[in-house]
């Protein structure tokens, strides 16, 4: 009989053991939550609320930024998100993941090897290479979403077409000729750019209502001073 309780207990003890074994791994290895440490100039909200810099930042919090104003969310090792003026995200984050959805504006992403990092628009959904660190930038135009990657390798997803952007590169999603949206006055094809024949003209028209000082571009890059101030970029070496 006593044989049989010792048999018992320690049958017992054993599977509180594993049990305890199996418990303690699963916890080591699920996701851990963090928090972030945001820095700001201007106006910035989070969550609707406004905020100073060093203000804590939890996980699935919707942040925007004012005109003239940044914000800088700090994830430690797992990776950092600057936000441009006039933008909006809803920022999640865990020890191991980034994930934003960016309805206006612009963010620049940080993340480290081994955090896997989206962030979505209304056009795409731009996912980071997990293998490497890697800093992109995404911005959201009226008509469409601009890509720039800086470093590492990102896949810019549309629908059902994947497009790898690497570093160096940058790639467009989107619908750029659509009508009610202002020029966007980025190089590349099929994108409005600024006219170098234009140029005279606005520099005329600001010298004009500046006065002295001011730089009149022509199309090279000697330079001659007049007695007035007025630098005038001549157009022969």
């Amino acid at each position: 009989m006593l044989s049989k309780n010792l048999i018992h207990k320690s049958f017992t003890f054993l599977t509180a053991v594993a049990v305890w074994c199996v418990y303690s791994m699963v916890a080591i290895a699920a996701p851990k939550d963090i928090t972030g440490e945001i820095t700001i100039t201007g106006q910035v909200t989070v969550n609707g609320q406004s905020v100073v810099s060093n203000s804590t930042v939890v996980s699935g919090s919707s942040i925007v930024t004012g005109d003239n104003s940044t914000a800088i969310i700090s994830l430690g090792k797992t990776g950092r998100v600057e936000l441009a003026a006039n933008s909006n995200i809803t920022l999640k984050f865990i020890d191991s993941g980034i994930t934003g959805i960016l309805s206006e504006g612009k963010v620049r992403v940080s993340n480290a090897a081994g955090v896997a990092t989206t962030v979505t628009t209304k056009d795409a959904t731009v996912i980071a290479d997990a293998g490497q660190g890697n800093t992109f930038a995404v911005e959201v135009e009226c008509s469409h979403t601009h890509v720039d990657t800086v470093s590492g390798l990102v896949t810019m997803r549309t629908g059902n077409n994947d497009k790898q952007v690497a570093a160096g590169t940058d790639a467009v999603a989107g619908n750029l000729s659509q009508t009610g949206c202002k020029p966007c006055f980025r190089p590349g094809p099929g994108v409005p750019v600024a006219s170098i024949g234009a140029l005279p003209l606005v520099a005329i028209l600001l010298a004009a209502a500046g006065g002295v000082g001011t730089a009149i571009l022509v199309g090279s890059s000697t330079e001659t001073t007049t007695g007035g101030g007025v630098v005038v970029v001549s157009t022969i070496r």
